[in-house]
């Protein structure tokens, strides 16, 4: 199969989908592997390093686009990644194609097999492999980003997390026990922060607290327990996840009004549509806005300012995947269940339900168009 790796262009996105490394594999196996110059630049991999795993440099997208069979990515095709797709391509990447009709339209019209990081499932363990290690990252990042926006020259409350002996620490509100919640808590704890955990399930509360040995506390989700939980907030993480569904807006205006003024919240479920009712998305370029004095970090590809650490992370986990649908095809790499859970769009139809849920379209299971 022809693979191509284009340079990602959404803003301040230095990620790449694919390491030397992952070339390399790919090659042996027999594929050609099609990457754009300096794609790899911001994750520290230069064209040097892919020509030598036996990757074919390609001065521009035109061209990737252009002689690829399949399109690895780490983000969701913007405006000009959109123009190159060609009818029927593969795409593998990142999609969270809810939260965004218009990007699901443009490719259903081109017909677009899109297969989608996010919802791709491990059916032993019911993970979602693929959106794991970025979860990892995003969630610690959140604590990093929230205390720095604390600060007072950033507008901030003026706290440290951890505070000092003789001054009480920072309260920290993690909304979800999942894989970012689990890493923000981690995070926090380390640097002395008082942390709170809400979840509905009672059963993985009852783990948190096991894991960390009552360092934190947990609160079992409410609307009464989240509106309390809010105006006790310094920072308030939101890391609620429904595999391919919009993020419910758990955290209404209301209860942002009632935070303190300076407080931030840090919307980890913003590439979902958020969870926070205040919250749209933000660049790194520009990060925050305030509501009633309370600042929103709700930047949707946190992990791209770690890029290197990042792109990691991302191919350890893809990479097995993507050999799979390059040496078997798409139709018999999709006989692997977990895998086939990850196609989202496929031939002009939305072959996932909650992304049909979420946008009030049809939806077409995937076996009737095969």
């Amino acid at each position: 199969m022809r693979i191509g790796v284009p340079t990602e262009i959404k803003n301040n996105e230095y990620r790449v989908g694919m390491t030397p490394s992952g070339v390399q594999d790919l090659t042996s196996d027999g594929h050609k592997v099609y990457v754009q110059s300096g794609a790899g630049d911001g994750s520290g991999f230069g064209d040097n390093e892919y020509a030598a795993s036996g990757a074919t440099i390609l001065s521009d997208a035109d061209a990737v686009y252009e002689q690829s069979d399949m399109i690895v990515k780490v983000k969701e095709p913007i405006a000009a990644d959109l123009a190159r797709l060609k009818e029927g391509q593969l795409l593998f990447t990142y999609l969270h194609l809810a939260p965004v009709p218009d990007l699901t339209a443009a490719l259903l019209k081109k017909k677009i097999t899109g297969i989608a990081y996010e919802t791709i499932t491990d059916e032993r363990k019911r993970t979602l492999p693929l959106l794991t290690p970025m979860s990892e990252v995003a969630g610690r990042m959140s604590i990093h980003v929230g205390a720095y926006y604390l600060h007072k020259p950033n507008n901030g409350r003026g706290v440290l997390l951890g505070g000092v002996p003789g001054t009480l620490p920072s309260d920290v509100v993690i909304i979800g026990g999942g894989v970012v919640g689990t890493n923000a808590a981690k995070m926090a704890t380390g640097l002395g922060a008082r942390v709170t955990i809400l979840d509905t399930n009672l059963d993985r509360l009852r783990q948190l607290d096991d894991i960390f040995m009552g360092k934190v506390q947990t609160l079992a989700s409410n609307r009464a327990h989240l509106a309390d939980a809010c105006r006790r907030a310094d920072l308030l993480i939101g890391g609620v996840l429904i595999p391919g569904a919009s993020a419910p807006k758990l955290v209404t205006r209301e209860m942002v009004s009632s935070m303190k003024k300076g407080s931030v919240i840090v919307d980890v479920a913003i590439d979902q549509g958020g969870c926070v009712e205040t919250a749209h998305a933000t660049t790194h370029s520009d990060p925050v806005y305030e509501v009633d004095g309370v600042i929103h970090y709700c930047v949707a590809n946190m992990p791209g300012a770690v890029p290197r650490t990042s792109t990691i992370a991302l191919t350890n986990a893809t990479l097995p995947y993507t050999r799979k649908l390059a040496s078997l095809g798409f139709k018999k790499a999709i006989s692997d269940p977990g895998l086939a859970e990850g196609v989202n769009v496929y031939g002009g139809k939305i072959t996932y339900k909650a992304v049909a849920d979420s946008q009030g379209q049809e939806f077409t299971e995937l076996d009737k168009l095969l």
